[in-house]
């Protein structure tokens, strides 16, 4: 059944509109589990820091989530583990094991000179798709507007899909405030200049999912969403919870049937 005035969502598979779920150590019943529901409304799934080191069950996670259309990859503190211990060499052949044809280049935990950085991702982007992330892990490290503007469109330029903006499975730092509240102002100045549709922000919480859609409506990219939030983040884009209700209804319906 259609219900009226429900907006347009981007098809799959999506340039915008991406939605990507993190695992912190699901089984291999979990995924199954979230497949049979929610694997229409998933894009990416990232396996979150070094879980992939110490899960058994990878490779079966893997498989179960190239078979439902989604694409699985490592989160960039994987890449960084094995860069930090020059073993880049092992992480593509861990990468290649498993079949994994996306994979992430960041410098949130560790120091890698930009343009070190922007070398590596022209480098592999030739043989993988590359998602870079911008932003440092650690509270009370400020990266100016301006920063963080020239790092995303030096990655952009050097080969990258998206520009991940850091904002940590907690929601905390980067483009948050420790509170969990959005930089507003350093969002709207990076936003400014990059194009939202390069951009996947981390957004664990339900508060910060509804301030990215109001903002940028149902097809911005949001990341760092728990498993069992993204069929409610799917409802929140399609204004199907209370949070968004009124956002895409005609004027003279929502002023007519607001609560007062």
């Amino acid at each position: 059944m259609s219900l009226l005035f429900t907006p347009e969502r981007t098809a799959v598979p999506r340039e915008s509109g991406l939605t990507m779920m993190m695992d912190k150590g699901m089984s291999t019943r979990q995924i199954e589990d979230f497949l049979s529901t929610s694997s229409n409304f998933t894009d990416l799934i990232k396996f979150g820091f070094g879980t992939s080191l110490v899960s058994t069950n990878i490779q079966e996670k893997v498989t179960l989530i190239k078979q439902a259309g989604i694409t699985p990859y490592l989160g960039g503190t994987m890449f960084e583990l094995f860069y930090a211990r020059d073993q880049i060499e092992d992480y593509f052949r861990m990468v290649d094991r498993l079949g994994i044809t996306t994979i992430e280049i960041s410098d949130g935990s560790i120091f890698i000179e930009h343009d070190e950085k922007c070398s590596l991702i022209c480098k592999y982007a030739k043989d993988f798709q590359v998602l870079s992330e911008v932003g440092s892990k650690e509270e009370g490290i400020l990266i100016s507007p301006a920063k963080w503007i020239k790092m995303m469109s030096n990655e952009l330029q050097a080969g990258s899909w998206k520009v991940i903006a850091e904002g940590r499975e907690s929601g905390s730092v980067g483009i948050f405030r420790p509170n969990g509240k959005p930089h507003t102002m350093l969002i709207n100045k990076i936003i400014s200049k990059i194009d939202p549709i390069n951009i996947l922000w981390e957004s664990p919480t339900k508060k910060q999912q509804t301030w990215f859609v109001n903002l940028f409506k149902q097809n911005v990219n949001l990341g760092n969403i728990a498993p069992n939030d993204v069929l409610p983040l799917e409802t929140l884009r399609l204004g199907l919870r209370g949070d968004t209700f009124f956002n895409f209804l005609p004027q003279n319906i929502a002023n007519s049937r607001k609560l007062i």
